[in-house]
């Protein structure tokens, strides 16, 4: 009898050890704002930047695993509407129509703009005129023809920047003559950058931060100023021209969280936009949505070198 209750003793304590060590196991193994593996879908026209945070957001938080998806913009929300991917980046926010869908799951999307972007045209470097008007591409968007665009180039027809253009043109599907689309920004860089009179529609985070393969091929472009809609002048997609509100093609960023819990995606999106996220975006050339705060220590007077 005492060896039975000695083997019974042993039995529940190995199973009350193992017990403990599967609950302690699942209690490290839990997903946190800080800890965790996470499937960011992203608007491929600004995945540079994306890359760019995830790599310090990773090397600051050692437990924190981000593994981006770039896709078109019109498959990025349609994961999100479909709930295949809960946290994505875009360059729109969420209409009414797809709050709703979200709404009727009892889900709450947190959206958090985190830096100016913009849509650049190029042209070939053969081509010495640098300037366009907004107003020349829309028309060729609507079908009429200009002496001075041969044709338009397109990352994909389901982008980001073809959706961004037709609303601008105000038409239902691109022309079929004299419109072209690849899969890529850096297809649309490498296509203009061997064709004269074509004119590129990108992303402008590709020119800023280029691909290593991409390097030279960057310097057989111009990106073009553009005049916008009311006339003016001509402005650049630079971060002056863009904090000034001057360049007629901006566009804003947004992380899309639709967790629903503390997750990993509300660490990130206080990071991105936190101050380290916004000298990020600050030093990839785009404009920070915040400005970093800068401290300055000020003296009384100067010191002077010891002699």
């Amino acid at each position: 009898m005492l060896k039975y209750s000695k083997a019974l003793g042993l039995v529940v304590f190995v199973f009350l050890f193992v017990m403990c060590n599967q609950k302690s196991k699942s209690e490290t193994e839990k997903e946190t704002i800080l800890k965790g593996s996470l499937d960011v879908a992203v608007d491929e026209t600004v995945k540079q930047i994306v890359d760019d945070q995830v790599a310090v957001f990773e090397g600051t938080y050692y437990d924190a695993k981000i593994i981006v998806k770039p896709k078109s913009e019109a498959e990025v929300i349609n994961d999100l509407l479909n709930q295949k991917a809960k946290v994505a980046i875009t360059t729109r926010d969420l209409t009414k129509e797809e709050r709703s869908r979200f709404d009727k799951s009892k889900i709450n999307p947190r959206v958090t703009p985190f830096a100016h972007d913009a849509i650049a045209f190029i042209s070939n470097k053969s081509n010495n005129d640098t300037l366009i008007a907004l107003k020349s591409v829309i028309n060729f968007m609507q079908g009429k023809p200009d002496a001075k665009i041969k044709g338009l180039v397109f990352d994909n027809p389901n982008s980001s920047t073809v959706r961004y253009m037709k609303e601008l043109a105000k038409v239902n599907e691109i022309p079929k003559v004299g419109v072209f689309s690849f899969k890529t920004n850096n297809e649309v860089i490498k296509f203009v950058s061997e064709n004269d009179g074509m004119i590129g529609i990108i992303g402008v985070n590709w020119l800023y931060q280029p691909t290593p393969e991409m390097t030279e091929t960057i310097k057989n472009i111009n990106v073009l100023s553009v005049q916008g809609l009311n006339g003016g002048g001509y402005y650049s997609p630079t971060q002056n021209d863009l904090g000034e509100g001057k360049y007629p093609l901006a566009r804003d960023l947004f992380i899309i969280n639709c967790q629903g819990y503390s997750g990993l995606g509300m660490g990130f999106a206080s990071f991105i936009a936190g101050d380290i996220g916004q000298r990020i975006v600050l030093k990839s050339g785009l404009l920070p949505f915040k400005t970093p705060g800068r401290k300055l220590k000020i003296r009384s007077e100067i010191l002077k070198d010891k002699e």
